[in-house]
């Protein structure tokens, strides 16, 4: 009698089971209308299930917060164009490392798979992505090995990549978001693995992310699985938490804020509570690496005060010290990962190359900044371009058409009334004053700011806080670059929640 009681209660278990009763999973509900997500027989709208933004790859999570932006020693050259000024700056992600000849080499070996250099128009494409070595000779003196070989040899890999315009980079930080976002989708099994052999894409039949998500890339399906009662989907949304968002350069507050590292007395980042680096800000240190006004730093097992922490010029004829005590073990460059990474583990913000960053040069910006959030000049708003069908098109390279939003379109916002403000607040109230560029100034709108020292510079160029400027189509030996991401999410990182979270107190029905 008791066996057969066991066995009609297993039964009636299974049948409630089976019926969707004990065991059924709790179905997630709106708050505001009590119906069902993800429920193909309540309306079938997707949400996707609250998760943290992925890591994209050679990046370091830098926890935003306030600093002083500006000089912190003499301004010596007396450009005052760096006075200081206290702003904030939202968390986001940099790339450990400068991007190096290995890497941007990657990207001229996709463009010559996609775009078939026999065409003369894709030539013209691949050849614009070109960097210029010749930024390696001078007149007087003998550089041409390192025109001849610094690019492309393997023996210098992993050496920062130079003569790099800012469009240039602009661009390649493009590119790689296509890339890291697609292969998101190949492993997510939202498109067939096939679609990244070499020919799969030809010309303007190529993925990128926002001709993917707008519907004018179709790639071939992948075998992407859903959950029963789920609707059946096959293509992924910005919603679905899958993509990340696009690598850019980083901005030049962004910049300065990484390089130092300014987060607690360790030499890493710590998840841990403790010291928050309020002595540091205070303090004002002058160089990545430092953790005292002297910029030095000792270590437990010993002082390492004497060694070189970055590749820059010690002074006149001295580029890497004597035979058998080489200084910093460099004549020009060196590899990426070399030298002291600062508080948040990031490599070369002093010395080796000078980096681009997004930001358009004016001398006063650190005045005329919002100091909350993302500091930045350089905003030129852009919008779909429609055709006459109201269609979003692609062009001739595979990318969405966009168009400039116009000064007629913005007259009626209360936060911004231009299409262009790259000259907002610059030198009168009516924010039309241009820069006559060579005539009265060598500044104008295509000048592009880059930061840190290089490995032809004094130590004074080393400070995060120094600037100088580029047209953007021009490049240096000793300029490269590295990219940046937002974050999105929680300010203080992945498991981190945002804002102060408190018991509810149980209220009376």
């Amino acid at each position: 009698m008791r066996n057969l009681t066991i066995l009609l209660s297993c039964m009636v278990l299974l049948a409630s089971c089976k019926n969707g009763g004990l065991f059924k999973k709790k179905q997630a509900k709106s708050d505001v209308t009590g119906w069902n997500y993800n429920d193909k027989n309540m309306g079938g709208y997707q949400v996707a299930k609250s998760k943290e933004q992925g890591m994209g790859p050679g990046l370091v999570f830098v926890q935003g917060g306030t600093f002083t932006m500006g000089q912190t020693e003499e301004d010596i050259m007396g450009d005052w164009n760096n006075i200081p000024r206290r702003v904030s700056v939202p968390s986001f992600y940099i790339d450990r490392s400068e991007v190096a000849n290995v890497h941007y080499r990657e990207y001229l070996h996709w463009l010559s798979k996609v775009f078939d250099p026999s065409d003369p128009a894709n030539l013209k494409i691949i050849e614009a992505a070109l960097p210029d070595t010749l930024v390696w000779r001078s007149e007087l003196s003998y550089n041409e090995p390192m025109v001849e070989f610094y690019f492309r040899h393997p023996g210098f890999n992993d050496y920062p990549v130079v003569g790099v315009t800012w469009r240039q980079a602009h661009d390649f930080c493009l590119w790689r978001s296509d890339r890291v976002n697609e292969k998101l989708l190949k492993d997510k099994d939202f498109i067939n693995k096939a679609n990244l052999k070499p020919g799969a894409q030809q010309g303007e039949n190529n993925f990128t992310t926002k001709s993917y998500l707008l519907g004018l890339y179709t790639a071939p399906p992948g075998k992407i699985k859903t959950k029963k009662g789920e609707p059946k989907t096959t293509v992924a949304t910005m919603e679905s938490g899958v993509l990340l968002p696009d690598y850019r350069l980083p901005f030049e507050a962004e910049w300065e804020y990484a390089a130092y590292g300014l987060i607690n007395q360790n030499p890493r980042p710590s998840v841990k509570e403790g010291k928050r680096g309020e002595e540091l800000q205070s303090n004002k240190q002058v160089y990545p690496w430092a953790q005292n006004i002297n910029g030095l730093r000792d270590s437990r097992r010993g002082s390492w005060q004497g060694t070189f922490l970055a590749n820059f010029k010690r002074g006149s004829g001295d580029n890497a010290g004597v035979a058998g005590g080489l200084n910093d073990r460099a004549f020009y460059t060196a590899p990426v990962n070399s030298f002291f990474p600062n508080g948040f583990g990031i490599y070369n913000m002093a010395g080796n190359v000078s980096e681009w960053v997004e930001d358009v040069y004016r001398p006063l910006s650190s005045l005329d900044f919002d100091d909350m959030p993302a500091p930045f000049r350089g905003n030129k708003y852009q919008k779909l371009y429609k055709n006459a069908n109201g269609e979003a098109e692609i062009d001739s390279v595979g990318k969405v058409k966009m168009v400039d939003v116009t000064d007629d379109e913005s007259k009626n916002r209360r936060n911004y009334q231009r299409g262009n403000v790259i000259n907002f607040l610059d030198g009168d109230s009516l924010s039309q004053a241009s820069y006559g560029y060579g005539l009265t100034t060598l500044v104008s709108d295509k000048s592009r700011v880059y930061k840190g020292g290089s490995w032809n510079d004094r130590a004074y160029w080393l400070t995060p806080g120094s600037r100088r400027y580029l047209e953007e189509d021009q490049a240096l030996s000793t300029l490269g670059f590295r990219c940046a991401m937002n974050r999105l999410g929680s300010p203080e990182g992945n498991g981190r929640k945002t804002g102060q979270h408190y018991k509810t107190r149980r209220q009376k029905r």
